[in-house]
């Protein structure tokens, strides 16, 4: 067995290993204070929710042992939270890892590049018009924020393509567009006469209002795109080569391009219509699997997917513990974590990004 596919196995057994982990820490009595609950009592009442199905009560009669309060906690509250926090950082570092093949820059990711942004302020838009309830809410947010999304990775993109398409125009376009539509986000919030404080939250970036209902609707996305991107992982291997080389090649450059934009922007803005804006998780996770792996796209999107969940698991369970009883946004952790990792990597490359 060669070095890489021996390191493949270990970083894949490793995330996953992590993942487990962090999953029942996430729902123990560790992080959340509300209901005590041990890590064992924990692992007991998946166990029964797993066997029995739910609820547990309407179908069989219930032994003196089960405890309906911690398995309703979970059900309702803890479990959702926890997906949804696997499937956000998924997407997130697969969407991240295909910008920065598209741009041939490891300095791109969602809210770098401004799509972040742009997708909160259609999801923003499409919850204080409130042109939709219910459950056409829950399809005409991901569809706003896309568009918002692809609205502001376009405008990045058109300004890159005008300033020369170096590097850092890219980046330098990108803060322009986010800084911008942040600005419009703000101005609805501030001139709305709705509730603010929820909004204001979820602009910040937090898994805190999670639901099954968020779970239906991001599942299907994120893991059939992600999917779809593996598809293409050669073509963005040979995308890295640059344009002339890729035709050469057989690849389609203007309209691969434009695909990979459309698919990246719809799984970054699915992910921020339903939990606020998360930064620097798309450029964190690619960089690290690329350090250990390689730019290989058929090992970098998977394993970027991983890795991603893991990271933000991690950065919410840190979020709810940090000033417990206090809960920070999410994306407060991730900023923390993404802000020295960006400039480490301006510093570093920053010789090769003259204008």
């Amino acid at each position: 067995m060669s070095v890489v596919k021996r390191k493949v196995i270990l970083l894949v057994a490793l995330s996953f290993a992590g993942l487990l982990v962090l999953s029942v820490l996430s729902m123990s009595s560790l992080v959340f204070g509300a209901k005590e609950a041990s890590l064992w009592e924990v692992a007991a009442s998946l166990n029964r929710l797993l066997l029995f199905g739910w609820p547990i009560g309407n179908y069989l009669p219930l032994p003196s042992c089960v405890d309906l309060s911690l398995d309703s906690i979970l059900y309702y509250s803890r479990i959702p939270r926890t997906i949804v926090a696997v499937l956000i950082g998924s997407g997130l570092a697969a969407s991240g890892a295909i910008m920065q093949a598209i741009a041939r820059n490891p300095l791109v990711d969602p809210y770098i590049s401004g799509v972040s942004s742009g997708a909160a302020l259609g999801a923003v838009l499409s919850l204080l018009t409130s042109w939709f309830t219910g459950v056409a809410q829950m399809i005409s947010l991901p569809l706003a924020a896309f568009a918002g999304g692809l609205t502001a990775f376009t405008l990045t993109f058109l300004i890159y393509r005008a300033s020369g398409e170096t590097p850092l125009s890219f980046v330098l376009g990108g803060v322009i567009v986010g800084v911008a539509f942040t600005s419009l986000t703000t101005l609805l919030i501030v001139t709305s006469d709705k509730e603010l404080h929820g909004v204001l939250f979820w602009v910040f970036g937090s898994v805190a209002y999670a639901s099954w209902d968020n779970v239906w609707v991001l599942a299907p996305i994120i893991v059939s795109l992600t999917l779809a991107c593996l598809l293409f992982a050669r073509d963005l291997n040979v995308f890295l080569l640059g344009d002339e080389q890729a035709v050469q090649m057989g690849v389609n450059v203007k309209l691969f391009r434009r695909g990979m934009m459309v698919v990246a922007a719809l799984m970054a803005s699915s992910c921020v219509a339903f939990t606020g804006i998360i930064g620097f998780v798309g450029l964190v996770v690619p960089h690290i699997v690329r350090l250990a792996l390689g730019s290989d796209h058929r090992l970098l999107l998977p394993l970027s997917s991983i890795f991603g969940a893991n990271l933000l698991l991690a950065a919410d369970i840190i979020a709810r513990i940090a000033m417990k009883p206090i809960e920070l946004p999410v994306g407060v952790i991730t900023s923390f974590i993404g802000v020295p990792f960006f400039a480490y990597l301006l510093i570093r490359r920053g010789k090769r990004y003259g204008m």
